[in-house]
C-alpha cells in the first residue's frame, strides 16, 4: 500500500523536541529517532538504538513488528523512515531508563486519544492547528489560510495516490514543479531564499505567497482530474500546468504592483516589524 507524505501539521511537541508523525493504518505512527532523541542525552541517536537492542535481544527479535519504514519529510526531500505506533513506542520505552519515560508515556496516551477525537470529528484536527498558531503568534486571518492550504495539499496528494504516483522521489519532483512553475524557484530554493533549515517552508510564507501556493497546488487538482492524469509524466505535466497557472496570476499582479511576491522574510518576522513601528 502506497503511504501519504507527512503534512506539515503533522508535527507534535514534547518538551520542546518536535517528533513527526504520519496517519498510518488508522494510527499515529511516530519517527522512532526523534522520540527517542526526547528521552536520551546521547548526540549519536542511530548508535544509541543498536547497543539498546543489542542489550535487549527480546526487543530485537520484536523489532521488524514494531517498527515499520514510513515516507517522511526531512530536509533532504520525501524519505522512508522507521516509525512505530503507540503500541510499539511503549515497548521500546521499556529499554530506555530516562526519567522522561513515565511524562512521556502519559503525553503519548493523550495524543493517541485526540487522534481517536480527530477520526470521529475531522474538524478538530484543524481546530487544533488553529491553536497551535495562534499560541505562535500567528494572526487569525493568516491560520485560515493556512488551514485551508494544509486542506488543499491533502486533496492533491490523495489525488496523486489515486492516480499511481508513489515514491518519494515522485513526490518530491511533483511539488517542485508547481513551485518552480508558481514561484520560479523550487521549495529547496525557495527555503534557501528565506534561510531556513528544518523548519516548514510554509509556516514562514507571506499571505500572498500561501494564496498562490494554494492556487498552485488546486489548479494541479483540477487540471489533473480533467486531463484524467495516470502515472508520473501525466501528473508531471498536470502539475506543471497547475503551476503555471499559478505563476501567470502571480506575474500579473507584481506587474501591477511592481512588487515582488516571494520575499527573503517569513510571515511572523514582518508583523512584528509592523507592530514596532506602529507603537
Amino acid at each position: 500500500m502506497i503511504q501519504k507524505l507527512i503534512t506539515e501539521n503533522h508535527i507534535v511537541v514534547f518538551n520542546n523536541h518536535k517528533i513527526r508523525r504520519i496517519f498510518h493504518e488508522n494510527a499515529w505512527w511516530f519517527v522512532v529517532t526523534d522520540v527517542v532523541t526526547t528521552l536520551i542525552d546521547s548526540v549519536d541517536v542511530t548508535q544509541y538504538l543498536k547497543k539498546m537492542r543489542s542489550r535487549d535481544n527480546e526487543l530485537s527479535k520484536a523489532w521488524g513488528q514494531l517498527v515499520v519504514p514510513l515516507l517522511v519529510e526531512t530536509t533532504g526531500g520525501a524519505q522512508k523512515l522507521n516509525c512505530a505506533n503507540t503500541e510499539g513506542l511503549f515497548r521500546i520505552i521499556q529499554s530506555i531508563p530516562s526519567l522522561k519515560a513515565e511524562p512521556f508515556k502519559r503525553w503519548l496516551a493523550k495524543v493517541g486519544y485526540e487522534r481517536v477525537q480527530e477520526i470521529e470529528d475531522p474538524e478538530l484536527a484543524s481546530e487544533r492547528a488553529r491553536e497551535i498558531y495562534k499560541a505562535k503568534g500567528y494572526d487569525d486571518a493568516w491560520i485560515e489560510k493556512r488551514v485551508r492550504g494544509m486542506q488543499i495539499r491533502g486533496e492533491l496528494t490523495e489525488e496523486w495516490r489515486k492516480r499511481h504516483v508513489g515514491s518519494a522521489k515522485e513526490y518530491a519532483i511533483l511539488t517542485a514543479e508547481i513551485s518552480k512553475a508558481t514561484f520560479g524557484i523550487t521549495p529547496t530554493e525557495y527555503k534557501k531564499l528565506k534561510g531556513l533549515e528544518r523548519e516548514n517552508l510554509r509556516d514562514h510564507m507571506t499571505d500572498l505567497e500561501l494564496i498562490f501556493t494554494m492556487l498552485g497546488e488546486a489548479s494541479t487538482t483540477e487540471i489533473t482530474r480533467t486531463d484524467d492524469a495516470h502515472g508520473f509524466e501525466e501528473n508531471r505535466s498536470a502539475s506543471r500546468a497547475g503551476g503555471e497557472v499559478a505563476g501567470n496570476a502571480r506575474k500579473d499582479l507584481e506587474n501591477r504592483t511592481r512588487k515582488k511576491v516571494t520575499t527573503s522574510q517569513n510571515y511572523l518576522d514582518l508583523t512584528q516589524k509592523q507592530i514596532k513601528e506602529e507603537q
